[in-house]
């Protein structure tokens, strides 16, 4: 690191970020030094020449340098700018690397240019992104008045043709926005290029300075301050003029800034995030607005309203209220503007949200039974709910309806399989159950239970959905719903994780876990299409990791499960060995759904020839396995799959008439189909002792080890092994947590049959590199492990996982 780097960090120090108000002074002192050191630079280039100019040339800045805002790392973005007047093409050459020379030796990240007036302008006209950073140039050193006309000049024509790049600028932040996701919802956000970020409030000076719309001032403003700060942390404790907020750099920057909680500065972020995002598409809107305005002008423009109902109508794009509205004596009227607004898929104007959010009266406590139902059609509304939400919340109203919804603004989820932010996670939530509220009986309801299943994912909770019940039905008696509605929301809330679990870690085969799904819903049938329907809808908002083709097909499985115990007993507990007709033929069935196998596959096991099918679901593969049973074919199996590349998802193990039949559903990461024929003669081999199969497993181990040595990354704990009492009526259940990597299932399968153990079925799953399986195991004679057997068991299954 150069000298003027250091000297800048130093003027950054971590000690002036600890007072409030401390950013814009430092970014002062910054800015000082930056024009300081630069002028020294340009002085000494210029004293050089043989006849200094008096007059006719400057050193500019733009972007951050130029607006006064650069953080401790930032780049310098120079401009060397003349009046081609003031001296020869060669005196200009021979100045530049004078100037240049010095600042690169000094190891400052720099992007420059040389340009005259009118080479601004031509810039300008022809790219778009420097036309938008001409607008903020300032001089630095040498001829002011060279950079107000360059600046005056670029500022002239940007007004000009402000009508025709319009289009452009919109079509250029869609793009940018597209690349670098949005600032709020992510874990790592680019705090300069993601919607919401920096560049955003550049825009919308832009804007401004196109006299296309008035800036957003006041939280927007706050806003960029806090970003600024963030920024600014990030360049001292990483040492580097990053913009990106890192996941390794959020203890650290959140403890600069005075957060107790990384969590919270994340949340601080996403907020700011949101704050500008709103701000600027508000800002786009009425800039569009303002272009079609001087399109259409011939005389007075009277804007043209559509009426909507209920005082409402549309204008240019937003939904406004009319002249003679009440807005003072109608309490209900925000509800009846954001359902109007949703359904029209149309954002509600700031003014009127402005209006509302001041003047209309709160609503009564327990509110009235009109009240609840705008609510609930606000609710059901689709896609068209985000963005009135958003616009809600940015104004205050959705905290006067729901105290409870502070905690949970902008609160991140450190976890691999979320993609937002909780409060927007519940409201992508509700957007989906909004399209599955035909498959129950009782829809306001599921969408109540969706807007509320994760309130409790608030700071210092243990069990989120055990947290959230009671603020739920808080919830629910001030809207004041019936007592039987709200303990049915309220059960929607604490249970919302059971089915998915259950799915996903448990056999469905066994009476056991039909039972605890039941449990969950009191044995109700119409409880449990609610929360089937919100399980459906949680995972799939989460986002493509929590909703894959396997795990759709494992919770319709479990459905068809409960429904026919239901059908059966009408959701009754299951007595010791009593199975419904379906749970039955599921755990006595072959993979390809017949009792028996047939005759030609007894005969290819009789000349020891394992038969092997594929059968493409969706984006998995169930593949079928029938070889002659024996110690060992599990771990085998296991081993060679993932040889292959492939991920176990689920196995399901079955014996018939001394034949294993067994089916594993499996993901392939590359894309590819597993090959049956290589499975199938990978399996002979593996039966003749032959261990040559398995010979790229052990490369792939070997990869991992070599990639995680170099990470220095160290275990994030160690692994678990424990029972689940009362899983199953016929089969011990072992629960493991550990960190994945290739071939472990195989590992635990060799140790599970070193001890004598047979493995029933395995259900495995795997989050952000932890692996979270289940196996129901037996021991030889098919009975359940006594306790000194499943303390070993339980032993052996957490060494192994140690071991690699």
């Amino acid at each position: 690191m150069g000298d003027v780097a250091a000297r800048r960090l130093d003027l950054a120090g971590t000690r002036s970020f600890a007072a409030a108000g401390a950013g814009p002074e430092r970014r002062r002192r910054l800015a000082e030094f930056n024009a300081a050191w630069l002028g020294e630079v340009w002085a000494d280039a210029t004293e050089s020449l043989r006849q200094p100019p008096a007059s006719g040339i400057a050193l500019a800045a733009v972007g951050s340098v130029g607006r006064g805002e650069a953080g401790p790392l930032s780049d310098y973005d120079l401009v060397l700018l003349h009046d081609t007047r003031a001296l020869t093409n060669d005196d200009i050459t021979t100045l530049a690397d004078r100037f240049w020379y010095p600042l690169w030796d000094a190891g400052v990240r720099l992007d420059h240019s040389v340009r005259s007036v009118s080479q601004c302008r031509t810039v300008a006209a022809d790219d778009l992104t420097a036309a938008v950073g001409l607008l903020d140039i300032a001089p630095v050193a040498g001829d002011a008045e060279v950079v107000a006309a360059a600046r005056a000049t670029v500022s002239h024509d940007w007004r000009a043709q402000a009508r025709r790049r319009l289009p452009q600028l919109v079509e250029a932040v869609a793009a940018r926005h597209h690349r670098h996701g949005e600032l709020a919802q992510s874990l790592e956000p680019d705090l300069k290029e993601a919607h919401g970020g920096l560049r955003d409030l550049t825009i919308l000076r832009a804007l401004t300075e196109a006299w296309l719309a008035e800036r957003p001032r006041g939280e927007a403003d706050a806003a960029y301050a806090l970003l600024l700060d963030v920024r600014d942390a990030v360049h001292v404790v990483t040492g580097r003029g990053r913009d990106r907020l890192g996941r390794e750099d959020h203890d650290a920057v959140a403890a600069l800034l005075g957060h107790d909680d990384p969590d919270d500065l994340l949340a601080a972020v996403s907020d700011a995030g949101r704050t500008i995002a709103y701000a600027l598409d508000g800002t786009l809107r009425r800039a569009g607005q303002s272009q079609r305005a001087r399109v259409l002008r011939v005389g007075p423009r009277r804007p043209q309203m559509v009426p909507l109902g209920y005082g409402l109508f549309e204008s240019d794009g937003e939904v406004v209220l009319g002249s003679g509205s009440l807005v003072e004596t109608d309490p209900q009227l925000p509800l009846r503007s954001a359902v109007v607004a949703a359904r029209a898929g149309l954002p509600i104007s700031p003014t009127t949200l402005d209006n509302l959010a001041t003047k209309s009266p709160d609503l009564p406590t327990p509110w009235p039974a009109t009240a609840r139902d705008l609510f609930s059609d606000l609710l059901a509304a689709g896609p068209g709910l985000v963005p009135v939400w958003e616009g809600l919340d940015q104004h205050g109203l959705v905290d006067r309806w729901l105290p409870e919804w502070a905690a949970v603004r902008s609160r991140p989820q450190r976890n691999a399989v979320h993609r937002h932010t909780v409060d927007r996670h519940l409201i992508e939530t509700v957007v989906h159950a909004s399209g599955l509220v035909r498959t129950v009986g009782r829809a306001d309801l599921l969408l109540l239970a969706a807007l509320l299943h994760d309130i409790g994912k608030v700071r210092g909770a243990h069990d989120h959905s055990v947290a959230g019940a009671p603020l739920a039905e808080d919830v629910m008696r001030r809207l004041g719903h019936a007592d039987a509605d709200v303990a049915v929301v309220t059960g929607l809330v604490r249970e919302h994780l059971t089915l998915i679990e259950l799915a996903t870690r448990r056999d469905h085969a066994d009476p056991a876990t039909v039972d605890a799904a039941l449990a969950a819903v009191d044995g109700d049938r119409d409880r449990f299409e609610l929360l089937l329907a919100l399980t459906e809808a949680d995972a799939v908002a989460a986002g493509p990791k929590a909703w894959t083709d396997w795990r759709a097909a494992l919770l319709r499985q479990l459905a068809t499960a409960v429904r026919a115990r239901l059908d059966r007993t009408g959701g009754e507990p299951s007595t010791p060995g009593e199975r419904t007709a379906y749970e039955t033929e599921l755990a006595a069935t072959t993979a390809s759904g017949d009792a028996q196998i047939p005759d030609e596959i007894v005969r290819a096991l009789a000349a020891g020839d394992p038969h092997v099918e594929v059968v493409a679901n969706g984006g998995s593969w169930r593949v079928d396995i029938a070889d002659r049973d024996r110690l060992g074919l599990f771990a085998d199996t296991a081993g060679l799959l993932a040889a292959e590349g492939l991920v176990v998802r689920t196995a399901v193990l079955r014996t018939l008439d001394g034949a294993a039949v067994n089916e594993w559903h499996v993901e392939s990461p590359s894309g590819s189909a597993p090959e049956p024929e290589r499975i199938r003669r990978g399996l002979a081999r593996l039966a003749t002792g032959d261990r040559g199969p398995l010979g790229l497993l052990e490369r792939r181990r070997q990869f991992a080890r070599r990639r995680a040595g170099e990470s220095g990354l160290g275990l994030p704990g160690q692994p678990r092994a424990l029972v689940v009492p009362g899983a199953s009526t016929d089969a011990t259940v072992i629960e493991v947590r550990a960190e994945d990597r290739p071939g472990l299932l195989h590992d635990l399968g060799i140790a599970l049959a070193k001890s004598g153990v047979s493995v029933r079925s395995a259900h495995i799953a795997t989050y952000a590199g932890q692996t979270l399986d289940t196996f129901y195991v037996t021991d030889r004679a098919g009975r359940l492990l006594d306790p000194g057997k499943v303390a070993q068991v339980v032993a052996v299954v957490i060494d192994t996982c140690d071991a690699g």
